[in-house]
């Protein structure tokens, strides 16, 4: 059995739309096509690329017939896996895998990330302390 492996490129983001925003707060469905006009859209992170590439200083020498290989080199990027992202949909690149609908999106279409972290208990009591 072959099992596929996703590998992102560059500056690129994987999100899996989020598809709760179908209804309204009153509960009413909304059509498909009325989430696809709004400018932007939100969803989760699902995987991230490496990040910007950066050039190696080393390799910039005045002899360049000399072979040197070295790893590639990236500025990371800020979202992470399981982040949910507010993004500009104009930027989207939809894409279907395995029957689940996903979108490609360059960092720089990511507005805003949320992401839910553990506070370590000792902060956590700390914080308690200053609302008393």
């Amino acid at each position: 059995m072959i099992e596929k492996k996703l590998i992102v490129v560059g500056d690129r983001v994987l999100i899996r739309p989020d598809e709760t925003k179908s209804k309204t707060s009153h509960g009413l469905y909304l059509p498909q096509g009325v989430h696809e006009k709004e400018k932007v859209q939100a969803g989760f992170v699902v995987k991230v690329g490496p990040g910007y590439p950066m050039a190696d200083p080393g390799n910039l020498s005045d002899e360049p017939w000399e072979e040197r290989q070295t790893e590639p080199r990236y500025i990371p990027l800020q979202a992470e896996e399981g982040d949910y992202a507010i993004f500009m949909r104009k930027a989207a690149i939809e894409v279907e895998i395995d029957d689940q609908k996903y979108v490609i999106v360059p960092q720089s279409a990511i507005l805003l990330l949320i992401r839910e972290e553990l506070i370590p208990p000792s902060l956590d009591e700390d914080l308690e302390d200053i609302d008393d």
